[in-house]
């Protein structure tokens, strides 16, 4: 009884082995078990404690259950997400001790359960979002939690948060709440949480933000605030909140503004007094700059340091007003970045103003020659350091370069993608630059309006076809995609350590052109090197490909398979059905050489001495001498009215039978008709069947199938029942 029961244990495993073989083939034999998108309606029996990685996503589960995952003790991921899932059992994770990363967003969960992760004590990574849970619950699911890192919620019915919903974590490195329909939130529901480094909410509800700022002072370092709508906010953000706060930057993507909105907002976020960064992404203001400045002027001075702007949509960008009083707020700025906004210009008053501005990016706008002379007046931007121009409408080099000389400290500037075409022997420039970025900016050479001073310089993307300049400060140069047929002499830049030529005409380098010193890093392809030899190598990988293809053929009879194809081809432009007058036989016979015996003395004699008579096909008797196996098969396809499968362990390893299975294939299911007969001559499982014929499996399970019986009494049924389908 022992032996018994140990054998019954070792094949009930390895069933459930090769159950998870069958369901899962990337399962076997490794840790990592993918099981995604393979249509799933359940999780597959027999995981192992093996598996540190399950990836059942993208599949039909609808439930999980205790014993589904009870052996893979060893899990480190499991991800369910877009499924159909709406069940799980409480107890279904309780051996997943090890778990790190769980994910079942996107599925049918109307409710969460503490239960669920009771022994995820590992867990740092849970994805929730994307179900059907309106709350979540009346306590915190995630109590037993204490190593999550980062945690995603909510969904488009998500709409309320309960105090104490999140008890249990004191530290998330992430936090991402799906809150576009959240309309309560109880005050004091986040402050279990002591830190956030990053959290991210969709909020449309301007009340419920007002809530959540004041309750993540202490505790978010990066709040990032999507599609919200801001009303008019009255009351603090901060009341009674005690120094110091912890939010450093606070983002906003998608916002809507207005003019009294975004001024009444200013006002506010000054009472965060730790907030150095300010972010809008992809926002719309509605108005045109009439902001309560007096108000504004006020409430004192931001703390705000960096301020960045991108893809702003301003309607009437052009009557937008000068912002007339708002210099006062703009002195302790150090880093703006206004890129993609439609900015033409910036009022000289307002200019003067930044004074302790070291960074302004305005890259991909519309400014202007004509306007940069208001936008970099006399006395602008006095601290200014890095400056990037880049994707404008500048046309004059010598121009933009006078108007930059006004600014004293730049030493980085940005001007590429701006379509100067021509530049002129000489240019006046800030007399610290060292960095200079003149890259894909159409200019035909480089003159001496290249400033001396500068260290790196970036001339890429140009239609230069040499480069002859003195500067003895360079250390790196970019030459990439130019027209150089020679490499630039060494002597006019004697500190060079970096050069990029890639992409020009060059052929060869010579001793002369380095004068001797030593080169540190040369980094180019082996095409570029060794020219002739790649040229032999690739031709020598041709000729192999070749002939690797031509092997792989004739093993696998590529030749026949494409012959058949194009005949298969020509058979498609025949009608569909042959004209009755042509249909001369009842049945084509498929069979099995090894089968001939049965189908030759005992099916043949049976039908074909009936009354009436049956005219079947046979490819021995009945097939042109001479003419393409091909073009025989396809003409007796035709000429009969039904083709009759005889099915045996011999016809699916016949390799005779599966070419001839192939046009059967190819004609009958093509047309989609009823003409297939199949005869079991003795037992044989469909999966044995080539996968390739894919629609013949399907027919031996959706259609009944007549079986050779080993009983005389009941093969006088079965003639009959042959003899109906043949005549159907």
């Amino acid at each position: 009884w022992q032996v018994l029961a140990i054998y019954m244990v070792l094949a009930a495993n390895l069933s459930e082995q090769q159950a998870l073989k069958q369901a899962c083939p990337s399962c076997d034999a490794s840790q990592l078990c993918n099981c995604s998108s393979v249509g799933l309606d359940f999780i597959p029996p027999g995981l192992t404690a093996k598996i540190t990685v399950l990836n059942l996503a993208y599949n039909r589960i609808q439930r999980i259950q205790s014993q589904d995952l009870q052996q893979a003790v060893n899990l480190r991921a499991l991800l369910l997400q877009s499924n159909q899932i709406s069940s799980i059992d409480k107890d279904s994770f309780q051996s997943l001790a090890k778990l790190e990363l769980l994910d079942l967003s996107n599925n049918s969960l109307a409710h969460l359960s503490p239960l669920w992760f009771g022994h995820l004590f590992s867990l740092q990574h849970l994805h929730l979002q994307g179900n059907s849970y309106r709350d979540l619950g009346q306590s915190s699911p995630f109590s037993s939690l204490r190593n999550l890192s980062s945690l995603h919620l909510g969904n488009p019915q998500f709409s309320v948060i309960r105090q104490g919903n999140f008890e249990g974590i004191e530290l998330l490195h992430k936090l991402w709440i799906d809150g576009s329909n959240l309309s309560q939130y109880e005050q004091g529901s986040l402050k279990s949480i002591k830190v956030i480094n990053h959290m991210i909410i969709n909020l449309r509800n301007s009340n419920v933000f007002s809530e959540i700022v004041r309750d993540c002072l202490h505790s978010v370092t990066w709040l990032e605030v999507i599609e919200i709508k801001l009303q008019v906010e009255k009351k603090s953000l901060v009341q009674n909140s005690t120094r110091p706060f912890r939010i450093q930057k606070l983002t906003f993507k998608e916002a809507f503004f207005t003019d009294q909105t975004l001024s009444r907002a200013i006002v506010l976020l000054k009472e965060i007094t730790s907030l150095k960064i300010l972010e809008a992404i992809n926002c719309v203001l509605e108005g045109q700059g009439r902001w309560n400045t007096k108000e504004i002027a006020r409430s004192g001075q931001s703390f705000v340091e960096t301020v960045t702007i991108i893809k702003v949509m301003i309607q009437n960008f052009h009557l937008f007003f000068d912002l007339e009083g708002m210099e006062s707020q703009i002195t302790k700025l150090k880093r703006l970045t206004i890129a993609s906004s439609n900015v033409f210009m910036v009022p000289c008053k307002l200019a003067k103003n930044f004074s302790s501005l070291l960074y302004l990016d305005f890259h991909d706008n519309l400014l202007v020659n004509n306007r940069l002379n208001e936008t970099i007046c006399k006395g602008s931007w006095p601290s200014l350091q890095t400056l990037n121009l880049s994707q404008n409408s500048l046309k004059s080099l010598e121009q933009t370069a006078k108007y930059i000389s006004r600014l004293p400290k730049l030493n980085n500037l940005d001007i590429s993608q701006n379509s100067f075409g021509e530049i002129p022997n000489e240019c006046e420039w800030p007399k610290h630059l060292k960095y200079l970025n003149l890259s894909s900016t159409q200019i035909p050479k480089v003159t001496k309006c290249i400033p001396p001073t500068l260290e790196v310089l970036d001339v890429s993307g140009n239609n230069l076809k040499e480069f002859g300049l003195q500067l003895s400060f360079l250390k790196e140069l970019y030459l990439t995609g130019n027209q150089l047929r020679t490499l630039p002499g060494a002597a006019p830049i004697p500190n060079l350590v970096a050069l990029s030529v890639r992409r020009n005409k060059l052929n060869s380098f010579s001793k002369e052109e380095f004068e001797g010193a030593q080169v540190g890093a040369v980094h180019l392809s082996l095409m570029e090197c060794h020219r002739s030899l790649m040229v032999s190598l690739i031709c020598v990988l041709v000729f192999l490909v070749i002939l690797l293809l031509v092997a792989v053929g004739y093993k696998y009879h590529m030749v026949w398979y494409l012959r058949m194809t194009w005949a298969w081809l020509q058979a498609k432009r025949k009608p569909k059905r042959a004209p009755p007058k042509d249909v001369i036989y009842d049945a084509f016979v498929s069979y099995s050489e090894n089968d001939s015996e049965w189908v030759e003395n005992t099916m043949v004699q049976e039908l074909e001495q009936a009354c009436p008579p049956f005219r079947l096909c046979l490819h021995k008797r009945d097939f042109v001498p001479g003419k393409w196996i091909v073009d025989n098969i396809i003409d007796s396809i035709e000429k009969s009215r039904k083709t009759l499968f005889v099915l045996s362990e011999h016809f699916v390893q016949s390799e005779w039978c599966k070419y001839e299975l192939d046009f059967s294939h190819f004609r009958l299911f093509d047309e989609n008709n009823d003409a297939a007969i199949l005869v079991l001559l003795e037992p044989i499982q469909s999966n044995a069947i080539p996968k390739r014929f894919c629609k013949l499996r399907k027919i031996m399970n959706t259609k009944t199938y007549l079986e050779w019986p080993a009983g005389e009494e009941q093969q006088q049924m079965f003639w009959e029942n042959l003899k109906g389908a043949l005549k159907s």
